[in-house]
């Protein structure tokens, strides 16, 4: 049978099976082969009955000697008692519930591998083991793979649609060239497709998933270099050489020694003839805005505009009163474009773009609309690039012939996801803060301390202060009646109780534009003493006055986006604070929340993250361009990632397009991988 073939047409499946298989993304058979085994149990190594350990999970070899008569416990409950012999004559009672059918398929007088967790010390019993014939495992006990199931798909039926499907292995086409696994040292991909699937020892399994792990990274690099375009060979965009030095002189305030070094590294990078694709990543607040405004002044000084696309109308508009305070005083014309403009401002607006009156354009994803189109547009600065699709960042920098590229990112990437989201990018690291930023004390408390809490956020606004209130959700009715605490519950709780007589204020992203903006400048403005807000501020506000982050059910937070969060507070001269609220009991809760109370340091934060959440949840959506990893460990596999962009790069250096013969499976699988991608929206 074809890889290619619907699954439903595998011996064994039929459409209603392939319609459960379609839940876990399996359509193909080609789909089933790469639906790799989440674990395995270990049968190759079973233990003695006398050596069993209470609460232990293993294996154990014995023969079936006796089988009681069904016991009726009550309506409804049957109860089935067995006993096993081992080698050494030792017994183990082994009891079923409900298990008429499986019961009745065992055989007295023959040998099982019973696999279950031992209890009942110093009578050693099972409870409802996994029951195994060891000839199903050829007369080689090995390790039997455990996949990811959906309700009525059993184990058994995928491991028996499976040896079926290995049959289709023989025709997979092998992605990774000869001369690359020669290198690498791997084993040929059919081998490792049925090793994974039915190991016969350890070492069998670690062989095969190196050289599964190694395809999926290798093929991830190409495909995602291809989305990216980035494999430019010159650009016609010539800046002149740009002394910042005036620049800084007309600021307010000094510059950090990391705030130059990027703006010099990012300035060397515009004078040269191939476009720029460089990262400029930093803490809030580290002052990555500074550093994108002079590289907008060297553009706009050799003639071309710049674009700067925000994720959020807030943090677009942000973002333009802050570029104009930095650009204006040199006489650089600037524009706002988004999408809640009225028909004639933005008329207006893309005038002004067209006619290169607009020497900065900055915007939402509405700078990529098709009425958009600018007079010579040089560079292009994208903010947050994680929260866009992969499609809106390709889009904005196709509306010029080869543009430099920045982009800024207030999320502290952990170094493996940055190798593959950013691979081909350039990085400037904004490691210093500025000058008066203050170090933010974080707590983590139940809900039973609120109060105390409350009373500790009164006790500051009547000192003069602000605070936030962020809620995991908009209001009660948003995840179907769930528990979890809602802004516009909270805020008319709290204006009618904790707060009544104190200038209280909600915002959150279901609001008009006009309503957020209005409140936003409220509280910007101290009319607004506390924001009880979802996490439409995690971007984009800043109010140095404010100087406590209470985080609602802090659980269901990313901890970068908690980090986000604290990072909006502490940017003034007063001592601030976050306060973590949550009752979750959970060993990960716990030890997630704790990193946060430990550390204020984003990348230290962000690699603990990815560790427990895996690069899925890393974003809070997942939104960032990456498809879900099948058997490749984010975490884990960096070594192996550096291995095989090094392998990418010397195949893309050979043959860029992936047109030669040998390289067809590659160019195949890349094409699988983007269409997989997707362009996802904002």
């Amino acid at each position: 049978m074809d890889p290619q073939s619907s699954i439903q047409y595998l011996k064994g499946v039929g459409p209603a099976k392939a319609k459960l298989y379609e839940k876990l993304g399996v359509r193909t058979v080609r789909d089933l082969l790469y639906h790799f085994p989440r674990d395995y149990i270990d049968l190759s190594r079973p233990v003695p009955v006398r050596e069993l350990q209470s609460g232990e999970s293993c294996a154990v070899r014995a023969t079936l000697v006796r089988k009681r008569p069904e016991a009726r416990i009550r309506r409804g409950l049957s109860l089935f008692k067995l006993t096993a012999v081992d080698e050494n004559g030792d017994e183990l009672a082994v009891t079923f519930f409900n298990a008429k059918y499986t019961v009745e398929g065992l055989k007295l007088e023959q040998e099982y591998l019973f696999y279950g967790r031992a209890e009942g010390l110093p009578k050693p019993a099972m409870a409802s083991p996994m029951v195994v014939d060891p000839a199903q495992l050829g007369g080689q006990p090995g390790l039997l793979p455990v996949y990811p199931l959906t309700a009525g798909l059993s184990a058994k039926s995928v491991s028996q649609n499976m040896r079926q499907a290995l049959q289709a292995a023989k025709w997979l086409q092998d992605p990774i060239p000869p001369q690359v696994r020669e290198e690498q040292g791997l084993c040929p991909l059919e081998e490792a497709i049925a090793a994974i699937h039915f190991p016969q020892s350890r070492e069998q399994c670690q062989r095969a998933r190196e050289r599964l792990i190694f395809e999926e990274l290798f093929t991830l690099s190409l495909a995602l270099r291809s989305i990216r375009g980035r494999e430019r060979a010159s650009t016609e965009v010539r800046i002149a050489p740009f002394s910042p030095g005036q620049f800084y002189a007309s600021l307010p305030f000094e510059p950090t020694g990391a705030q130059c070094r990027a703006v010099e590294e990012i300035c060397a990078d515009l004078t040269k003839g191939t476009p720029m694709n460089r990262l400029l990543q930093g803490d809030v607040g580290s002052g990555k805005t500074l550093c994108a405004a002079a590289a907008c002044l060297a553009a706009i000084e050799s003639g071309y505009q710049c674009a700067v696309m925000a994720p959020t109308e807030i943090l677009a508009r942000q973002h333009y009163d802050t570029f104009r305070s930095f650009l204006e005083p040199s006489g650089c014309g600037c524009v706002l474009l988004t999408g809640s403009m009225g028909a004639r401002e933005r008329r207006l607006a893309e005038e002004r773009i067209e006619t290169g009156g607009a020497k900065l354009c900055v915007g939402t994803h509405a700078l990529i609309s098709g009425g958009v189109r600018f007079h010579k547009l040089g560079l292009v600065i994208t903010d947050e690039q994680h929260r866009f699709g992969v499609g809106q960042r390709v889009a904005l920098q196709q509306k010029s012939e080869n543009p430099h590229v920045l982009v800024m990112s207030a999320t502290p990437i952990p170094r493996t996801l940055a190798l593959i989201i950013y691979g081909d990018l350039d990085i400037s690291v904004l490691d210093e803060c500025p000058k008066g930023r203050q170090q933010i004390d974080t707590f983590c408390i139940s809900t039973k301390k609120l109060p105390r809490a409350y009373n500790f956020i009164r006790g500051l606004l009547d000192e003069g202060r602000q605070a936030y209130i962020v809620c995991p959700l908009v209001s009660e009715d948003e995840e179907g009646g769930t528990d979890l605490p809602a802004a516009e519950q909270l805020a008319k709780e709290l204006m009618e109780g904790e707060f009544r007589g104190y200038r209280v204020g909600l915002l959150h992203g279901k609001q008009r534009p006009k309503e957020k903006e209005q409140m936003m400048a409220a509280f910007k403005e101290g009319e607004i003493q506390l924001l009880i807000c979802t996490t439409v501020i995690e971007v984009g506000v800043d109010v140095p006055n404010a100087v406590v982050m209470l985080c609602m059910s802090a659980e269901r937070f990313g901890l970068s986006q908690l980090h986000q969060l604290r990072g909006r507070v502490g940017r003034g001269e007063h001592k601030s604070y976050c306060i973590l609220v949550s009752d979750a009991r959970g060993s990960l809760a716990r030890e997630r929340l704790s990193a946060m109370c430990r550390t204020t340091d984003g990348f230290a934060i962000s690699e603990t993250d990815l560790r427990l959440r895996g690069p899925g949840d890393f974003f809070g959506q997942r939104q960032h361009g990456l498809p879900q990893m099948k058997i490749a460990d984010m975490a884990e596999d960096v070594g192996v990632l550096q291995q095989a962009q090094g392998a990418a790069l010397g195949v893309l250096a050979s043959d860029p397009l992936l047109q030669q013969p040998q390289h067809k499976a590659l160019r195949l699988a890349c094409e699988r991988i983007i269409e997989n991608v997707g362009q996802r929206p904002n």
